[in-house]
């Protein structure tokens, strides 16, 4: 750009001159210009008296100038991050993929991309140095299919026995990537146990099965059963209906029912957590009740307990809709009495329990 060989104060000197009364033939001739320069001069200058108002203009215009550069490069990242709202931002990996974008799509430079995402220059320009782990994870799936019950320790200290560098952490890592630490449910290990015949008892009181049932709520809350029945009439002894019924809130239920009723001589049951613990064996020892299990995987060994369950399923839980525990114990000792007193039952005779026994 073309600069003028006059200062800002020269000029101004020139222009009193002008005012003061010459003309600008005489002025030209004078400093050696053009006498139509002092008509543009006069444009540009008309109304300054010093530079002092002078330089407050320019500083003036400098500082618009510097706004309208701002404002621009605000408009232009706001537009150019408008279009990558829908992007997960938060991994640097991220980062850079998008400043990429954002620098190819856009007349923006890396600066203004990193600064508008937050993420430091350094970190845009950083390469990992991390070696591949393909050496790593071909002796950890060698050692997994050699030893599948080893862990991440035994992984671990196998590795550095066999002179490998790697530290814990890279092993973990790797270790988790491959999914090995997935924990392995094992199978509960039961007892064997000795085939009984289902034999109907000779009198009443004599032996009692148990079973326990799960349903759910209208919430979709699951709530639990117990269900207890005398085999001799196949009476209902008691259904407790609880969210959760453990061990020991089943011992405290027989031995109320004991207290009310007398106690049998056997209790049937299948292999439940709850009927293996120690506590139901030793409430049962305490009180001389036979415990008789039935074989793993053969309900039909307890088929009283199991034919009861079906009936209370079908009448009661699979036929309404219940809201409430209050609403399940309602319905359940209404139909209790009813299953007791009334309802036919054809291995009886069709019959009802009461009868039977009265009988």
């Amino acid at each position: 750009m073309r600069t003028s060989k006059f200062t800002d104060s020269q000029i101004l000197a020139i222009l009193k001159e002008y005012e003061s009364g010459q003309t600008a033939k005489e002025l030209s001739r004078k400093y050696g210009f053009l006498y139509q320069t002092l008509h543009d001069w006069k444009k540009k200058f008309g109304g300054i008296s010093s530079t002092k108002e002078l330089q407050k203009i320019k500083e003036l215009e400098s500082e618009n100038n510097r706004l309208k550069k701002m404002f621009a490069n605000l408009s232009l990242e706001h537009e150019a991050l408008k279009d990558v709202l829908f992007k997960k931002v938060v991994k640097p990996a991220t980062k850079r993929e998008v400043v990429n974008y954002l620098v190819s799509e856009y007349a923006i430079n890396i600066r203004q991309a990193c600064k508008s995402l937050n993420l430091e220059r350094s970190s845009y320009y950083y390469h990992s140095q991390r070696k591949e782990d393909t050496e790593l994870i071909g002796c950890l799936n060698e050692l997994s299919e050699k030893h599948p019950n080893y862990g991440f320790k035994k992984m671990f200290h196998s590795l550095r026995n066999q002179g490998f560098p790697w530290n814990h952490k890279k092993v973990y890592r790797v270790y988790k990537k491959l999914g090995l630490n997935i924990l392995r449910k094992r199978r509960r290990r039961l007892a064997s146990r000795e085939r009984r015949n289902l034999e109907v008892p000779s009198n009443y009181n004599e032996v009692w099965s148990m079973g326990f049932m799960s349903d759910s709520l209208f919430n979709s809350r699951r709530f639990r059963t117990i269900n207890i029945i005398d085999d001799y009439n196949r009476e209902a002894i008691w259904i407790e209906i609880g969210l959760s019924i453990g061990a020991m809130h089943m011992t405290d239920l027989l031995e109320w029912i004991v207290k009310e009723r007398g106690k049998p001589k056997a209790i049937r049951t299948d292999n439940g957590p709850e009927f293996t613990s120690s506590v139901f064996t030793n409430w049962c020892h305490k009180h001389r009740i036979e415990i008789r299990y039935i074989q793993p995987g053969k309900p039909t060994q307890n088929a009283f307990i199991e034919r009861f369950n079906r009936s209370y399923r079908t009448e009661v839980l699979d036929a309404r809709i219940f809201n409430t525990l209050i609403e399940v114990r309602e319905i359940t000792a209404e139909w209790m009495e009813h299953y007791n007193s009334d309802r036919p039952h054809e291995s009886l005779q069709n019959i009802s329990p009461m009868q039977y026994l009265l009988n």
